[in-house]
């Protein structure tokens, strides 16, 4: 038995030094990006920058699962009174490149301005964190390895392009960036160098940034004939099995089930598709999300996030 003991505690000791340590494992990165077409001088700067940060895995270990909260609770606390008043500020004074915006990517600019308030502050909070290191160390880790690299090669084939220095690439612990908190690959993806300065710049950029959050809406199905959805009443003993994004009726089929406004009045008229939300269960707020609503959903999947920024949209559009 204590032989056997031994055998087991050599094995897990062995398992446990095979792991390289951060510099070894910088180094395979390094020969891995080689393989990706960019320049040296890139690479080098980069690789030299590189710091495994034990607050970006304090960051990842900490998430708990959501605490249980509602979305009438939620909601003033995303989007209290003061964020609404400077929302309608921001939509105000740049109404003029809100409006390019829209009609370059078919999208009303008051989602764009919302979009931007729930993520950022307006830009205000876009993070500290280096990227590169933040991704670096998320993947050394090794929880989502295979993402945070993919993400990793993402980042420096921006630097690369010479959208941003490899000592101003900032954002969040977990390598979402810039005003719009797009990761690197929704960047190389969605970024549009609005203001045509050859550069695409979602950190300073105010143009870049919201051309970069309308693009990504229009590339996730947006249609501006329509908004998002509605707040609605269910009827007594409601079916809760039918409801989710996965269930997609007409109105006149939601009519049927009793559902109204949340005015207690007839849905409209409209041949609409629509999907029942409800984030709180039966008990809780309900909404019928159309397209639009899937389509933030693409950047966020969160119904509390999704809600809070057509919360704010429709705050900036609908004013006392």
């Amino acid at each position: 038995m204590k032989l056997a003991g031994l055998v087991l505690f050599a094995l897990s000791t062995s398992a446990v030094s095979a792991k390289p340590t951060f510099d070894e494992y910088l180094s395979t990165l390094r020969t891995e990006s080689e393989t990706l077409g960019l320049s040296s001088e890139t690479l080098d700067d980069a690789f030299a920058s590189i710091k495994y940060r034990e607050k970006t895995i304090a960051h990842d270990k900490a998430q708990p699962e959501r605490k249980k909260i509602t979305l009438d609770a939620y909601i003033p606390r995303a989007v209290p009174k003061w964020k609404i008043a400077v929302a309608r500020k921001h939509y105000d004074e740049n109404i003029e490149l809100l409006q390019r915006i829209g009609k370059d990517f078919g999208v009303q600019p008051r989602f764009i301005i919302a979009l931007w308030g729930v993520e950022t502050n307006f830009g205000n909070y876009t993070g500290n964190f280096s990227t590169l290191s933040a991704l670096a160390t998320l993947a050394y880790d090794g929880r989502r390895e295979a993402f945070f690299k993919k993400e990793l090669f993402a980042a420096l084939k921006i630097i690369d392009e010479g959208h941003i220095t490899t000592e101003n690439m900032k954002g969040s612990w977990a390598g979402a960036m810039g005003q719009v908190q797009f990761m690197p690959s929704s960047f190389n993806a969605y970024a549009i160098d609005y203001n045509n300065d050859g550069k695409k710049d979602i950190w300073n950029s105010k143009e870049d940034a919201l051309a970069s959050a309308a693009n990504y809406l229009k590339q996730a199905n947006w249609d501006d004939t329509y908004t998002w959805g509605r707040q609605v009443k269910l009827p007594a003993n409601y079916d809760a099995d039918i409801s989710g994004l996965k269930v997609t009726k007409k109105l006149a089929e939601w009519q049927d089930l009793g559902i109204r406004t949340f005015e207690g009045k007839s849905l409209p008229n409209v041949d609409l598709d629509a999907s029942l939300v409800m984030p709180d269960g039966v008990k809780g707020r309900a909404y019928l999300a159309y397209n639009n609503y899937k389509s933030i959903m693409r950047w966020n999947r969160s119904d509390y996030f999704a809600t809070s920024v057509a919360h704010l949209s429709d705050a900036i559009k609908f004013r006392d």
